[in-house]
């Protein structure tokens, strides 16, 4: 894990701002989107509210984009500007947060920080996006920004003792791509169809007249690609390719960058892996009969292999590929008897309706929550939502 640091930098006259707009568009949620988001150092698998309104609108209105252009552009001459993003940060939201916070340096906003709450590091496979520097630790920021600016966390409760930013004297101005999120800013860029919420970013960069350059475009590139699972997920659509093309015409690296950051994990990762991997559990007649695969890691199995928890995030990749399970599941312990439970789906169980029952969330094929208790009553407690949300067949079934 990579520490990080930084100041605010000095106020530049060419940024003015009148008075913030109210509260304006905010974007209920609509039905989740249909995608898979990544693992690794970029997993959906936090808690994120209650389950999506089937009949809710989906998407920023055209009010919701110029309510966020001015709300920056009125920023005063010497306008503090906090962005924040979710706690222990996946690539999507810290590549979203840098990628947009060096695009405000290029528009001339100097007076600025970037940070998460909890402990001041970076996981590894991340450490080299750019503007790391930006980086303060939650105790360090502004305590009155003029304007703060959350990335990727779909409620309040994902930014820990930082949320209290939101109701000070600035505009709270939200991106974010998660269908559970209820608008919780001033302004609300919130859509649940985006593959990621860097898409977001790019899109209010582009409004603003923000022109990309190789900083902007590999935090965002890392954002997109992470929340695709590097392109293969079905949130992948022609646009997010598209984009993709726009940030790669920058010059940036797409083979370094993947190397960098989804295949390059330590010795004592790989070790642990297969220890972990080895204790996986089939159960074929769980989730209506689509089956179950799972496994598990303890903080003591990171203690001796020497691993930071971050390592743990790309273990749902090799559970997920389970020809035999619709539906995987990797619980991983935080704390004695607390577990963060990573759920997946290849499209015939709505996992996000299991995650949400037990007090989590997340998107249809993707989502998770904190379990409690021993491994064995968490996986209980699975299995009980799973035969109450046995998946239907037919057109529900998604993916």
């Amino acid at each position: 894990m990579t520490a990080y640091g930084g100041a605010v930098t000095e106020p530049d006259p060419a940024v003015r701002r009148q008075p913030g707009p109210g509260r304006v568009g905010a974007a209920a949620d609509g039905q989740p989107a249909p995608s898979t988001p990544a693992t690794g150092p970029h997993g959906p698998d936090d808690p994120v509210g209650p389950s999506p309104s089937a009949t809710a609108p989906v998407g920023p209105t055209e009010a919701d984009w110029a309510a966020a252009v001015a709300a920056i552009r009125q920023l005063p001459a010497d306008g503090r500007v906090l962005l924040i993003c979710h706690v222990n940060p996946d690539g999507d939201a810290l590549g979203s947060m840098l990628g947009f916070a060096l695009g405000l340096r290029r528009l001339g906003v100097r007076r600025l920080q970037a940070t998460f709450p909890g402990p001041p590091e970076v996981p590894e496979p991340l450490s080299g996006l750019p503007g790391l520097e930006l980086l303060v630790p939650e105790a360090e920021v502004e305590p009155e920004p003029d304007l703060v600016i959350c990335f990727d966390a779909a409620s309040e409760s994902r930014l820990g003792e930082l949320a209290d930013r939101l109701t000070g004297k600035g505009t709270a101005l939200v991106l974010d791509h998660h269908a559970s999120n209820r608008g919780f800013g001033d302004v609300n860029l919130v859509d649940p169809a985006a593959a990621a919420t860097s898409v977001l970013a790019e899109q209010l960069l582009d409004r603003l007249g923000v022109p990309l350059d190789a900083g902007i475009a590999e935090c965002l590139y890392v954002a997109l690609s992470t929340d695709t699972g590097s392109f293969r997920f079905d949130a992948t659509t022609p646009a997010v390719h598209e984009m993709a093309a726009r940030l790669l015409a920058t010059g940036i690296r797409p083979g370094d960058i993947s190397r960098r950051v989804f295949d390059s994990r330590p010795f004592g990762a790989v070790r642990l892996f297969g220890e972990v991997l080895g204790r996986a559990r089939l159960e074929p007649g769980e989730a209506g009969g689509q089956g179950l695969v799972w496994t598990y890691a303890t903080l003591d199995d990171l203690a001796r292999h020497e691993q930071r928890p971050y390592v743990l995030e790309a273990l749902i990749d090799p559970v997920r590929c389970t020809a035999e399970a619709d539906v995987s599941c990797v619980v991983k312990q935080t704390a004695p008897a607390v577990w963060a439970v990573s759920l997946r789906s290849k499209g015939a169980t709505d996992v996000s309706r299991v995650a949400v029952a037990l007090g989590g969330g997340g998107h249809r094929l993707a989502a998770g929550f904190t379990g409690r208790g021993t491994v064995d009553e968490v996986i209980e407690q699975i299995r009980s939502q799973l035969r109450a949300c046995a998946p239907r067949s037919g057109t529900d079934q998604q993916g």
